[in-house]
């Protein structure tokens, strides 16, 4: 019998439109030999089977069931492909967690400490993962735009703290810009990461790990065709995604090697991607990415297509072993 697997989608956050791709390219990705998929689209106290264009039942939520002609349809699984809250944060992981529903990603703890840039790359450090200085600046927080500047150095980032898709970021060059560009993160999250710009090739990786198997994929370099990796540079084809990255057999292993110790400290599940700025033979960590985009031109894609990894394969270990966690916690 066939498994049903519930896509979630949307969320609450500016990735919404990203997550919705996302979920359409798992959707149709999905081995229907094994599982039939349900796309179901959130957004605040909106959750429905299907899309707001083309909408099915609505989620009952004291167990996350819809009910079709009659019949209740429960759910094996939960491929998250919500980017941003209440995704990738931990909220819906502790939702699935009491009624018991496996899902494909990290935990409560690893998603909202991943989610938090600031303090997952405080957390890192303790464990000598290497990343570039930063501040953080909450909202109404008195903030000094001339000890920003002196003590993180210009250029530098600033984007929201809580946030992906490069909505609210800025590449700062002078410090009469740090304000708007506070204000302009502000707008996306309450809390804003200033972060030290760091030259250097920027790579990124993708991890995947269950009880019997480890995939570490190949690197992608990252050559934005903007002053930085923004929104068009990701999705609107405006920067060159080279896979397997153009660096040595010797420092890809080494990032590698880096990724998956990242994995295990933070006790990350599912498919995650790390990312990083290589500067003189050192790998300076910048986020990591608990759910990852799955469009047609994100990176994990590209770069399972260049593992020799079938799509619709790394999909099903990632179902697969959501399934047999939650047994074991049983």
């Amino acid at each position: 019998m066939r498994k049903n697997i519930a896509i979630t989608a949307g969320g609450d956050s500016s990735e919404y439109i990203v997550s919705v791709e996302s979920a359409f390219n798992i959707e149709k990705s999905l081995d229907k030999k094994l599982y039939n998929p349900w796309l179901i689209t959130m957004k605040g106290d909106e959750w429905i089977q299907g899309t707001p264009d083309n909408p099915g039942p609505v989620i009952d939520r004291s167990d996350f069931s819809i009910t079709i002609n009659g019949e209740k349809i429960v759910f094996d699984c939960v491929f998250m492909a919500i980017h941003g809250t209440p995704g990738e944060d931990g909220k819906l992981q502790a939702y699935f967690d009491l009624l018991g529903i496996p899902y494909t990603t990290s935990g409560v703890l690893t998603s909202a400490l991943t989610f938090n840039k600031y303090v997952c790359k405080g957390f890192l450090n303790n464990f000598g993962i290497l990343s570039p200085k930063a501040m953080l600046v909450r909202q109404n927080y008195e903030f000094d735009s001339r000890r920003i500047a002196t003590e993180i150095g210009l250029p530098c980032f600033i984007k929201p703290n809580n946030g992906g898709s490069s909505f609210g970021v800025t590449r700062v060059t002078k410090e009469s810009q740090i304000k708007d560009a506070i204000h302009k993160a502000m707008g996306e999250d309450n809390e804003v990461i200033i972060e030290e710009f760091i030259s250097g090739t920027e790579l990124t990786g993708g991890v995947f790990k269950s009880a019997d198997r480890q995939v570490l994929f190949p690197l992608t370099e990252i050559v934005s065709k903007n002053e930085f990796f923004d929104f068009d540079a990701k999705y609107k084809r405006q920067a060159d995604e080279i896979t397997p990255a153009r660096i040595s057999a010797g420092l890809t292993k080494a990032c590698q090697k880096i990724s998956s110790a990242i994995y295990d400290i933070l006790d990350c599940r599912g498919i995650v991607r790390a990312d990083y700025i290589l500067n003189d033979g050192k790998f300076y960590f910048l986020e990591i990415n608990t759910v990852p985009g799955m469009t047609d031109t994100s990176i994990i894609p590209q770069q399972a297509e260049a593992l020799g990894l079938d799509i619709t394969e790394l999909f099903t270990m990632a179902v697969e072993d959501a399934i047999e966690y939650r047994k074991t916690r049983r």
